[in-house]
């Protein structure tokens, strides 16, 4: 079971009410959220590997070298010069070194790597893996590495914790029209405001996804333009005046997939008595309370299936 952590601890920062604090009144909704999550996912789900990935450069600059405006609004505006800085919400920000600690209780790897997002790290990992890989994450441009032949999955968050969906390459087909090993070249079309990435100006996801049906992939649309050929004169203009886009958004959107990290091969285990003192030391100091119990007991519980 691949994280993607921010993704999941944004969500329980948002999800966790911020009364919830330490006896010296420090936030920490977002690290028992997160604890929740992860007991819920293992107990649902029984993986025999859990790792954190995460995001080491949120905004790595060779994909805001290629694409300037790839995550420029979700930087917060400082006076000195210097590498971009996520608007993350503070009481968010105070509590990751307390979320790293979680991790690190419950012998829960934390993997990221220089100069990229979580997504590559998940990427990397997914296609390495020689076993089943779940993939937890409400990012949908994790959807091009679902493969059912490798059983690779994503267990979809965006709906909430309560209503996990479970994404194959039937889902992404019936969603969108593309298979997942289209979805990059769909996605770079359709582009992602979230992400900052205008796509092909007045192409949607209906006229995208008939576009790959057709022409099977990206460079197959570009050559059908150029060649005048299998598509209207409308769209094909549409594709012509993206040229320069088309040339370096595949590069930004795609997930990387052959970074320099392996796996390590620690599986999930029942915390010895010493590991479990070490977590329920650290539950008190933070008033994590139950919900460090319940992951425990969820870690535990899967270890020994």
């Amino acid at each position: 079971m691949l994280l993607d952590t921010a993704s999941l601890y944004f969500r329980a920062f948002y999800g966790v009410p911020d009364k919830v604090t330490a006896p010296d009144g420090s936030p920490i909704n977002a690290a028992r959220g997160l604890l929740d999550i992860i007991a819920k996912l293992v107990t649902l789900y029984q993986p025999t590997h859990v790792i954190a990935c995460w995001d080491d450069d949120w905004r790595p600059q060779w994909r805001v070298d290629l694409i300037p405006s790839y995550k420029a609004h979700r930087v917060v505006e400082v006076v000195a010069a210097g590498p971009d800085v996520e608007e993350v919400p503070d009481p968010l920000e105070a509590q990751i070194p307390l979320i790293r600690q979680t991790l690190a209780a419950l012998d829960i790897p934390i993997i990221g790597i220089a100069e990229h997002e979580a997504d590559d790290v998940i990427g990397t990992l997914a296609t390495d893996a020689d076993m089943a890989v779940d993939i937890v994450t409400g990012d949908r441009d994790l959807f091009q590495l679902v493969d059912d032949s490798r059983d690779v999955r994503v267990i979809y968050t965006a709906r909430g914790m309560s209503n996990l969906e479970i994404v194959t390459d039937a889902t992404v087909v019936a969603k969108y029209g593309v298979l997942p090993s289209q979805y990059a070249d769909f996605a770079t079309m359709r582009g992602d405001a979230s992400d900052g990435l205008p796509g092909v100006a007045g192409v949607g996801e209906k006229t995208a996804a008939t576009l790959l049906q057709n022409h099977v992939d990206l460079a197959g649309i570009r050559a059908a333009a150029e060649a005048g050929e299998g598509m209207s004169a409308g769209v094909r203009a549409k594709v012509l005046a993206a040229s320069a886009y088309l040339d370096v958004a595949p590069t930004v959107v795609a997930v990387a997939t052959s970074l320099p990290i392996s796996a390590p091969g620690t599986r999930l285990h029942g915390l010895d008595d010493a590991e479990s003192s070490t977590a329920l030391a650290l539950a008190a100091k933070w008033n994590l309370g139950s919900s460090m119990d319940r992951a425990i007991a969820a870690v535990t519980a899967a270890a020994a299936v």
